[in-house]
């Protein structure tokens, strides 16, 4: 009985002793994300952003992850809110749509910090407008491109979405377009696999013709979601440092959206820049039977589309969550371990100057830990309890894609 007592004390102790242990990297992590500036470079919005259907300056349910309130909860400072276009038919008719959606997506981010809540959130255009915002107990907003489809063939576009805010462009999305070659070709597009050559084998003239023009601008060049022969080539091509918005990496994990060590490399001898992502699939190999399951669910409740996951009805977003609840039951999500897991590795290969931090929140991204804006936090405490010094972490969080801004609006040479 005396000996059940001491376990049982012993037990306790350790109990309290982890408890304190804990609740100290807490305040660690805490008080280091007061002094640093945090930014996602990567979260996407539906069509109807900044309505009355997605509401930034309110505290919403899901899908909605990412909004002012979130933001604050969690000490995120500033989010890259995304103008994202889908891959879709290369004719006048597609490149109007695209045009459209795009256009429509910056009239919602500027609506969100002009008209609606300029007094809690601003538009940043540079490094020293994310500081001074910051400095105003603001969060911040800034605005990148996914998928260079949306300049269809008129590349003056290019120019308009510079002076509507644009400071990153992603070339590719899931498929190949006029551009470059995507990591992922789409059948259903017609697409060239990759292993056979691909469409362009890389970059297309026009791509590198538009590639001039982001360095000439001052638009940072975004490799995401390109093939490893398009992004070879498009850090060959620009005068400028890049980035990947949002990636991961293949060593640790070989999906075709990762990005080998030899992409790595060469991206920070340029000067570059990548952004580890909080994208389940991408940090751990997901299960073919999970994958399909969710696809079909998706499917089944008609949510075909980021504007349809956002506009369904109550009912259909409380199927959908119950249902990817169960697979993350049975297949759990990638962790924040996972995603620092990452971190290191991409660290340890090409040093702390050259890595950062997104989300893909609303695009897939989430894992367990960091599920919404609210729980950055977490993200933090797991790089000190990795032993990262604040400095470090303040790169991590934001000093490098604020560098690279800096060095890409350096090269500026348009008017």
């Amino acid at each position: 009985m005396k000996l059940i007592s001491l376990s049982a004390l012993a037990l306790m102790a350790g109990v309290v002793a982890a408890s304190a242990d804990e609740a100290g990297l807490d305040a660690k992590a805490r008080a280091i994300q007061s002094r640093i500036i945090t930014i996602d470079t990567h979260t996407d919005i539906p069509t109807f952003f900044a309505t009355p259907k997605y509401d930034p300056g309110k505290d919403n349910p899901p899908p909605v992850l990412v909004d002012i309130p979130k933001m604050r909860q969690g000490g995120l400072d500033a989010v890259f809110f995304i103008a994202y276009v889908e891959q879709t038919k290369r004719d006048a008719a597609g490149y109007a749509e695209a045009a459209s959606e795009a256009f429509a997506k910056f009239a919602a981010i500027h609506r969100m910090t002009d008209e609606q809540y300029p007094s809690e959130i601003g538009l940043a255009l540079t490094s020293a407008d994310i500081r001074r915002i910051h400095a105003q107990g603001k969060r911040v907003a800034l605005i990148g491109i996914e998928n260079g489809y949306s300049v269809g063939r008129e590349p003056a576009l290019l120019d308009i979405y510079y002076r509507l805010g644009a400071r990153y462009f992603g070339l590719v999305h899931n498929g190949h377009n006029d551009i470059a070659d995507s990591a992922q070709p789409q059948s259903d597009l017609g697409d060239r696999p990759n292993d056979k050559g691909g469409e362009h084998g890389g970059l297309s003239p026009y791509g590198r013709e538009l590639i001039a023009r982001c360095n000439d601008l001052g638009i940072m060049v975004d490799v995401s979601h390109s093939a490893k022969s398009t992004t070879l080539d498009a850090i060959k091509a620009s005068r400028a440092p890049i980035i990947a918005s949002h990636s991961a990496v293949f060593a640790l994990n070989p999906h075709p959206r990762n990005m080998s060590d030899e992409e790595m490399k060469l991206l920070a001898k340029k000067g570059g820049v990548i952004q580890i992502i909080a994208f389940d699939e991408y940090l751990k190999a997901m299960p073919k039977e999970k994958k399909a399951a969710r696809g079909k669910l998706a499917k089944s409740l008609g949510l075909t589309s980021l504007d349809a996951f956002f506009d369904a009805s109550p009912a259909v977003k409380a199927k959908y969550r119950a249902g990817s609840a169960a697979l993350d039951k049975k297949y759990p999500r990638a962790t924040v371990r996972d995603l620092v897991d990452h971190i290191d590795y991409a660290v340890k290969l090409i040093g702390i100057d050259h890595v950062g931090i997104a989300s893909d929140f609303q695009g897939g991204g989430g894992i367990e830990g960091w599920s919404n804006a609210g729980e950055t936090l977490n993200v933090t405490k797991e790089l000190v309890r990795r032993g990262y010094s604040e400095a470090d972490i303040g790169k991590l969080w934001g000093g490098n894609v604020m560098r690279v801004m800096d060095e890409v609006a350096a090269m500026r040479k348009a008017d």
